[in-house]
């Protein structure tokens, strides 16, 4: 059996009782009305691409030496896997001194720090099961017990808290160390004579003997989801949280566990009617009332809980135009949102598709920031892919700790990290093969829709193994110098991305980036790889 990496969770300690109530006043936009968050332009108009930097300055991640740390799992062939053993969800703690995965048999597992070594290197801390296969009876539907979603809750004392969830159930987990003792001085020795000679009893010694991490359910979420969850988000209030099945939102209170509030409800009174349905939910990073969510057709709604109970009425919603032209069969399904991401401030979206990833501005709705394109070269091959399902792969994104980077992965076990300006695309590749990574880079500036190019063009920058120096691009630090081997590069990478050689059974679904550092978290597979610029 694979042991996956995980984290312990965060501790929690949430006493007071949830209360809602009424909104004060109708609020038309949250983004308008709270001053915490910068007013839209007065026009909405689109940002300059040729605009500075969104976020920071110097290097971006993107611009950056990666290089392969550590890897955990199974080292066997694609074909040997156990599907109990792949990995399902990936999360670092708001620390990233701790790392959790969950797989399809309903396992959670811990990793933590190992601050003793330098560079970025996890162990193992522990193991458990969070969930069990179940079956309904009332519907004759088996629940399986994969993982779909871990969260951490903000660590309060020495115990850790988290929530894991498989299609139904929703668990809050404790995990902490437990110290044993054993007994080590008593009235009788081993014979059962009586120890001490004359003296009187001699009262039994308890002493440290080893410590132990404990995991215990402290809540169970249950019975509120009739359709499967995808998603689950804390609170910055740090007391409630939000689920997200397909055509319902609920509100929960961490304390509370046989109460929930529905909040978002898109289930029409006829399913024949029913023409889109709920993929992705997050709450905003800041403002407790705000939390967006992301529908199949491909729009990003945003609702303010201060407006009323129930959240039937977006506040914005973010969407771009589609060319009637150029619409097909796949149309929709290609324009399905998997994933959805606030930056740290709040101030900017990060979606992904299955051909794209787009980062919108809270104040413009009307189209994205940027469009970088990840699927492109597969537009031939829909057909193929919705054969196979494939086309149907949620990848997951995700930001940077600084808000400078953009992660999400592909096919052939490929990561593409780019940064905000969508102006550097560094590719890595998890090869489970030796326990090696490949890296490529290429330093093209995107083209003037936004998008990047699929493929790496000659004549950029080369191909780095793990513990090579390696740069995105002429000019930025580490880049390949003149005599460096970029045509073979180039060929490397075209082979390895094209269509017929790609490997479909391999895929970056789920990833996490270090809260603090450079560092990521990839599930390939079964197998868990730690990359970091440290």
């Amino acid at each position: 059996m694979a042991v996956l990496l995980t984290d312990t969770p965060a501790a929690m300690d949430t006493s007071e009782p949830m209360h809602t109530d009424p909104p004060s006043q109708s609020l038309t936009s949250p983004i308008e009305t709270d001053p915490r968050v910068a007013p839209p332009s007065a026009s909405d108009a689109p940002i300059d691409d040729d605009s500075q930097p969104m976020m920071g300055l110097g290097a971006s991640p993107a611009e950056l030496t990666w290089k392969f740390a550590q890897c955990f799992g199974d080292k066997g062939e694609i074909e040997e896997i156990t599907e109990a053993d792949i990995i399902s969800a990936v999360e670092f703690d708001h620390t990233g001194d701790y790392l959790a995965t969950g797989d399809k048999g309903g396992r959670v597992v811990l990793f933590e720090r190992n601050k003793s070594k330098k560079g970025c290197e996890y162990k193992f801390y522990t193991e458990f099961q969070s969930h069990e296969p179940e079956f309904d009876y009332l519907k004759s539907l088996e629940i399986e017990e994969k993982i779909n979603k871990i969260r951490w809750v903000p660590r309060q004392n020495q115990a850790h808290f988290l929530l894991s969830t498989n299609d139904k159930t929703i668990k809050l987990w404790k995990v902490f160390e437990k110290s044993l003792k054993m007994v080590a001085e008593t009235n009788l020795n081993p014979n059962g004579k009586k120890n001490g000679g004359g003296r009187g009893l001699i009262l039994p010694m308890m002493q440290h003997q080893d410590t132990m991490v404990a995991a215990i359910p402290r809540r169970t979420y249950a019975n509120a989801h009739a359709y499967h969850i995808n998603s689950i988000s804390l609170n910055s209030d740090g007391e409630t949280y939000i689920s997200a099945d397909d055509l319902r939102i609920n509100l929960w209170n961490l304390n509370i566990s046989d109460q929930s509030f529905n909040i978002v409800d898109i289930k029409p009174a006829n399913m024949e009617e029913l023409t889109e349905v709920i993929t992705a939910a997050e709450f905003h990073p800041q403002h407790c009332n705000l939390f967006m969510y992301s529908i199949s057709k491909g729009a990003i709604k945003l609702a303010d809980m201060r407006e009323a109970a129930l959240c039937d009425r977006y506040t914005k919603v973010f969407d771009e135009d589609e060319d009637a032209s150029s619409k097909s069969f796949f149309t929709e399904i290609i324009a399905s949102i998997s994933d959805i991401k606030f930056s740290n401030d709040g101030r900017y979206i990060l979606s992904r598709d299955y051909l794209t990833l787009k980062v919108w501005d809270m104040r413009m709705e009307n189209k994205p920031l940027k469009t970088i394109s990840i699927h492109d070269h597969l537009r031939s091959k829909l057909c193929d892919l919705y054969e196979n399902d494939c086309i149907f792969d949620k990848f997951e994104c995700t930001w940077s700790g600084d808000g400078r980077g953009l992660m999400t992965g592909s096919y052939n076990n490929f990561l593409h990290i780019f940064d905000v300006n969508g102006q550097y695309d560094c590719l890595l590749q998890a090869d489970k093969s030796a326990f090696k990574s490949r890296k490529f880079s290429y330093g093209q500036p995107p083209s003037p829709g936004g998008t990047t190019p699929p493929a790496m063009p000659p004549g950029s920058a080369g191909m780095a193994t793990p513990g090579m120096s390696q740069g995105n691009a002429p000019g930025t630090p580490g880049a390949t110098g003149p005599g460096s081997n970029t045509a073979a590069a180039a060929a490397a990478f075209a082979a390895a991305s094209s269509v017929h050689t790609l490997d479909f059974n391999k895929k970056i679904l789920h990833a996490s980036w270090h809260p603090r550092e450079n560092s990521l978290a990839v599930a390939a597979t079964n197998n868990l790889f730690i990359f970091s610029t440290l």
